[in-house]
């Protein structure tokens, strides 16, 4: 499994620290933070979703990753945004995938978060690809990639071209609510890791975790469903887990307490105290 090849190494840098001490002697305000930050759609709570507004904003509160949502055009441009419609996000209407890029493009995605904010425009996958690699990592969600036959070959070319596919080369996290899809990206891209979305109960049982473990490294649910028992489960699978969507300080200490190891969240600076 490639998480636990990549732990048993973390496991072993550790033992051999310079830094070892530090850990043994009580832990510094540095060391206290045991789990990556990730900008939900960039920094959403203070710029709009899925924009380059958001996701600097997201750089600029020292998150570990922007979380990016991945769809396609009409004419087969890769581009980021969450809805499968363009209607609540910007100034137009209809379906992302009947809207050619030059009509994406056309669309103001910024004004419906603020004046301040007019003119952002629907960000493309290989924009953020080139902008935020190797400054932070990314969280690259395909969302409903059924409606995108070929989607997920045309994510693991772009990755490919810029050496995105291999760990060392930058932090990228894959993940979806569509297994199927993710069992391809993990066929496409084995050194890359893995996640699953959930927000339902039924993925949480002892034989739904043992399936995800198969090819998933993360198992990243609806902080609803996270509890001490489900953190200990999904970590003796050898997977990790970020849940979502924190918008307050409440669910930002609740996720800390129970451990997990990445916080989804609008508002960075509720989760980091470097903020």
């Amino acid at each position: 499994m490639k998480k636990a090849l990549i732990g048993a190494g973390t496991a072993l840098a550790l033992l051999f620290s310079p830094f070892q001490q530090a850990f043994a002697d009580g832990p510094t305000k540095g060391e206290l933070r045991q789990f990556d930050t990730v900008a939900h759609r960039g920094a959403s709570g203070y710029a709009p979703e899925n924009t380059i507004a958001a996701f600097d904003k997201g750089l600029e509160m020292k998150a570990d990753y922007i979380e990016i949502d991945v769809q396609r055009s009409k004419d087969g441009e890769l581009v980021v945004i969450h809805d499968t419609t363009v209607d609540r996000t910007t100034d137009g209407t209809g379906k992302v995938r009947d809207l050619t890029f030059e009509e994406l493009r056309s669309l103001d995605a910024g004004s419906f978060k603020g004046e301040e904010f007019a003119g952002e425009k629907i960000p493309t996958f290989e924009e953020v690809l080139d902008r935020y690699r190797g400054k932070i990592g990314i969280l690259i969600e395909l969302k409903a990639p059924e409606l995108y036959p070929g989607m997920e070959e045309r994510v693991a070319q772009e990755l490919k071209e810029r050496n995105l596919d291999k760990p060392q080369n930058g932090k990228i996290i894959i993940q979806s609510f569509n297994f199927d899809s993710m069992k391809k990206m993990d066929a496409l891209l084995p050194e890359v890791p893995i996640g699953v979305l959930t927000s339902s109960s039924l993925h949480v049982t002892d034989e739904a975790l043992a399936g995800f473990a198969e090819y998933a490294d993360y198992f990243n649910p609806n902080y609803g469903l996270v509890s001490k028992e489900l953190v200990d489960k999904v970590h003796d699978l050898g997977m990790e887990i970020q849940s979502w969507t924190v918008r307050s300080p409440e669910a930002a200490q609740f996720l800390i307490d129970m451990k997990v190891d990445g916080i989804i969240t609008d508002y960075p600076d509720y989760v980091d105290p470097r903020n």
